[in-house]
């Protein structure tokens, strides 16, 4: 069963040469450097007590409460990029999570990690800042090309969670929407209208995502 492998928070900070525009280099500021850190942690309408957000027009808020990512992607990064140190947290999320992807995950599925409810808002959308991390330009690109991009939840119901959590599936409205197959209605070229009217119809999918892919 899918259950959080590792729990990550992050400060704010500040990095980076200002005189530099190369993405891999430029200054920024930003709480995408997120580390492990073990007990547990209350979760409410904003995120995971102690976590911070820097850029709070494009992350954060009550439909990207909590970012999840793979955590078997690990495994395929580190075979493609045999140069680079990944592990949790390496895409800024918040869980890494074990047994699940975005093609096993739907829009709107509601989940019980320990006494807190949570529910699939929306596909993480990937920016410039996952090169920054990893000091690598084509990193962004090849998030998208590969979809695994990560995915948001809101909290539906405050409560304390953990590493080792199950996530236990309490609804799943639109079983024929994956995380991954919305992702191809936001970066495919042959959009099908009537599939993205379908999509645009699911009232748990986040409105800033509705308003993007449009």
């Amino acid at each position: 069963m899918a259950h959080i492998s590792s729990l990550q928070i992050g400060p704010i900070v500040t990095e980076g040469d200002p005189s530099v525009r190369d993405v891999r280099y430029r200054r920024w500021t930003s709480a995408f450097r997120k580390s492990p850190v073990p007990g547990r942690h209350l979760v409410g309408a904003m995120g995971i007590a102690g976590d911070h957000v820097a850029d709070t027009r494009h992350h954060g808020g009550l439909d990207k409460a909590i970012l999840c990512y793979a955590q078997g992607h690990y495994s395929d990064w580190q075979a493609e990029f045999p140069e680079l140190a990944f592990g949790p947290g390496g895409f800024g999320e918040n869980l890494t999570i074990a047994q699940a992807d975005e093609s096993a995950v739907c829009l709107g599925d509601r989940f019980r990690i320990g006494d807190s409810e949570v529910q699939v808002s929306q596909p993480r959308q990937p920016c410039w800042k996952i090169a920054r991390r990893w000091g690598e330009k084509t990193m962004t690109k090849r998030v998208i090309q590969t979809g695994r991009t990560g995915w948001y939840l809101r909290v539906l119901m405050p409560g304390e969670i953990e590493a080792g959590m199950e996530l236990v599936l309490l609804d799943r409205p639109h079983p024929s929407w994956t995380v991954r197959r919305a992702n191809e209605m936001m970066f495919g070229k042959d959009v099908d209208r009537a599939d993205l009217s379908e999509l645009m119809a699911i009232d748990e999918l986040a409105y800033a995502w509705k308003r993007d892919v449009m």
